[in-house]
């Protein structure tokens, strides 16, 4: 689970407005689109902005936050993330689309965290984690 959006909006706001810039680690400079990428697979359900600049309700939209190492732009709302660019999840037999709408933080490159809605479209509730699972990035 992620900290709150509320939380990280208000911080971010700070950070824009003292002129702070903090860095993600390594951004990588192209999305790999179609690459296959196995990884840990993560929900969550805050609701409130999320990296794209949209209101989401991940409790009842399909929607992905990626890894910040993935994101490129100083101003995440105009990162090419942002662009119609999907994450389509396969598990257990079952594959999903889903928009990226959010960052994810605390999450490794290959970690990706669906909203809930999404989440347990794949996994039965009372699993909150699983541990591999393959997906890539498309348009």
């Amino acid at each position: 689970m992620r900290a709150s959006i509320r939380w990280r909006s208000t911080v971010c706001g700070v950070i824009a407005v003292t002129g702070i810039a903090l860095g993600t680690g390594t951004a990588h400079a192209d999305v790999p689109i179609g690459k296959a990428m196995t990884g840990k697979m993560t929900y969550y359900n805050d609701k409130g902005y999320g990296a794209c600049g949209t209101y989401i309700d991940p409790t009842a939209q399909d929607l992905v936050a990626v890894s910040a190492s993935w994101w490129t732009s100083a101003n995440p709302n105009n990162d090419p993330l942002c662009s119609g660019i999907k994450v389509q999840v396969t598990y257990k037999g079952k594959t999903i689309t889903v928009p990226v709408r959010d960052k994810c933080p605390s999450c490794a490159s290959t970690h990706i965290d669906l909203g809930q809605a999404a989440f347990r479209k794949l996994v039965p509730a009372g699993t909150d984690m699983v541990p591999q699972v393959n997906w890539k990035f498309v348009r």
